[in-house]
């Protein structure tokens, strides 16, 4: 894959095998441990990416939506197996290029007029954000799939 073309991540999350529903919370030691990332680089991470924000309930107890463990994967892919630096990849996710940026709000504009999923694939998401992760978890799906046949 070259340059900065984004919309690509695993979408490991979706095997998590911890008796919880697709679409649960998941607190951060269950996703460190999914994602095979430590606990202090997913902490370090949310302050060096102003998208990342798992909720925090009492006592600062970090819990991760479905997008948020796919923006987790966004990063790690970048930074790991890309070689983007913490920058980089952030001007990267946040949509640095202004046709990144046009291309984004059309695909949100024509989301509602979209079809409706197939049976076992998961719901299409309702706003921007969770769309954005959908579609970078699909994305990395697709370019595996063209690197592995």
């Amino acid at each position: 894959m070259t340059g900065p073309d984004l919309f690509s991540a695993d979408s490991r999350h979706a095997g998590f095998a911890d008796g919880k529903e697709e679409g649960a919370l998941r607190t951060i030691g269950e996703v460190a441990k999914a994602l095979g990332i430590r606990q202090h680089v997913l902490r370090y991470w949310e302050e060096q990416f102003p998208m990342l924000k798992p909720l925090k309930r009492s006592g600062g107890r970090r819990y991760y939506r479905p997008e948020d463990v796919a923006l987790v994967e966004a990063i790690d892919r970048l930074v790991h197996r890309e070689g983007y630096t913490l920058r980089g990849a952030r001007q990267a996710l946040s949509g640095g290029k202004a046709a990144r940026s046009a291309a984004a709000a059309k695909v949100a504009e024509q989301a509602p007029l979209a079809a409706e999923p197939q049976a076992g694939s998961a719901p299409v998401p309702t706003n921007a954000f969770a769309l954005r992760a959908r579609l970078i978890a699909l994305r990395t799906t697709l370019v595996k799939a063209l690197h592995d046949s």
